[in-house]
C-alpha cells in the first residue's frame, strides 16, 4: 500500500505545533505527524504529516496559508520494509565490555561480553548511532574506575540500552523513562528479552516528572541522551535529582554544541570530568559538587 508525506517549513514553535494539531484533525487524517526545529536556535520548524491514502491538497495549502507556512510538499513514498532494510545495515557493535547486537547476529555473540539484544525498531537507541556509543563508552570507563552507583535513571530512554547497560554492571533497579509512549513499550520488550525485568522499570515521563522518579531521587547517575535544548532546559531539574558527587552522562549533542550544554550544567554546580567526541557528536560526563549547592 503506497503512503504519503506533507512536508513544510515555518517560523515559530507555537505556530508549528498549531499547525500539526490543524492537520490532524483533517480528513483523510494522518497516521503520524511531527514537528522538529530544523537547526537548534534557528527557530524555524519543520511539520510533517504522513498518510496511508493521498492527503486534500486544497485544504493543506489553506492550512499552510492560514499558518503563515510555504506550501506543503506532497510525495508518494516507496514502499520499504525499514526494520528489514535497517537489520540488513545494522552491524554489532562494541563499547568495552559490551556487545550489542540484533537477533539476526545471535551467532556473533562473543564470550566474556556483556550482550545487549536490540532489535531495530521505531525507538531510538540502538547503540549504532555514536550519542548512545559515547555514552556506553562512558558506562565502562565509570565501572572501570571503581564508580558503583546504586540509583540511576536513564531519561528519555529510546530503547533503553544505557538502563540495560547499567543494570548488567551494577546491582539495584534502574529507571528508564520516555516521553514516547512507543518508546516505553520497545524498552519494556527490550528488558524481556535481556532477561532484566525486574531490574529496569520502564515509565513515561516528561524529564523527572514521575511520582516513581520523584520517590527515586536523588540519583547517583542520570543518562540523558536527548538533545541541545532540551538537555539545557532539564540542567535545573538535573542538578536538583542528581545526588551531590553524583554524575549525569550527557549526549544527543554536536561537537559544536558542547560547550553551550556544559556551561548550563556548571551554573547548576556540575563539573565536567570526560569528554568524548565521536564525529560530529558529543559525549559529557559531568560530576555535581559534593557540596550541596
Amino acid at each position: 500500500m503506497p503512503s504519503y508525506s506533507a512536508l513544510t517549513t515555518l517560523p515559530g514553535r507555537a505556530a508549528a505545533e498549531a499547525l500539526a494539531e490543524a492537520v490532524e484533525a483533517l480528513e483523510p487524517a494522518p497516521e503520524g505527524i511531527g514537528t522538529f526545529e530544523v537547526e537548534d536556535g534557528s527557530d524555524l520548524w519543520e511539520v510533517a504529516g504522513y498518510f496511508t491514502e493521498p492527503p486534500d491538497a486544497v485544504a493543506l495549502a489553506l492550512l499552510a496559508a492560514a499558518f503563515g507556512a510555504r506550501p506543503f510538499a506532497v510525495s508518494e513514498l516507496p514502499e520499504i520494509d525499514w526494520v528489514a532494510k535497517v537489520r540488513r545495515e545494522l552491524v554489532p557493535v562494541e563499547a568495552g565490555r559490551f556487545f550489542v547486537y540484533g537477533s539476526h547476529d545471535a551467532d556473533k555473540v562473543p564470550e566474556g561480553r556483556v550482550a545487549l539484544l536490540i532489535e531495530a525498531s521505531m525507538a531510538f537507541g540502538t547503540g549504532h548511532h555514536a550519542t548512545t556509543l559515547g555514552c556506553l563508552r562512558a558506562v565502562e570507563r565509570l565501572a572501570g574506575a571503581g564508580v558503583a552507583p546504586g540509583r540511576v535513571a536513564d531519561i528519555g530512554c529510546g530503547t533503553a540500552v544505557l538502563a540495560m547497560a547499567a543494570a548488567s554492571v551494577w546491582p539495584g533497579t534502574m529507571i528508564a523513562s520516555d516521553i514516547d509512549a512507543v518508546a516505553v513499550e520497545v524498552a519494556e520488550a527490550n528488558v524481556a528479552a535481556n532477561g532484566l525485568a525486574g531490574r529496569v522499570v520502564c515509565l513515561e515521563a516528561a524529564g523527572f516528572a514521575h511520582p516513581e522518579i520523584e520517590a527515586a531521587a536523588p540519583f547517583d547517575l542520570v543518562f540523558a541522551n536527548i538533545l541541545m535544548g532540551p538537555l539545557i532546559e532539564l540542567a535545573p531539574a538535573m542538578a536538583a535529582h542528581v545526588a551531590p558527587g553524583g554524575r549525569a552522562v550527557l549526549s544527543g549533542l554536536l561537537v559544536t554544541q558542547a560547550e553551550a550544554v556544559l556551561a548550563a550544567y556548571v551554573a547548576q554546580g556540575f563539573a565536567l570530568e570526560t569528554r568524548e567526541d565521536i564525529g560530529e557528536w558529543s559525549a559529557l560526563t559531568l560530576r555535581k559538587s559534593p557540596q550541596l549547592v
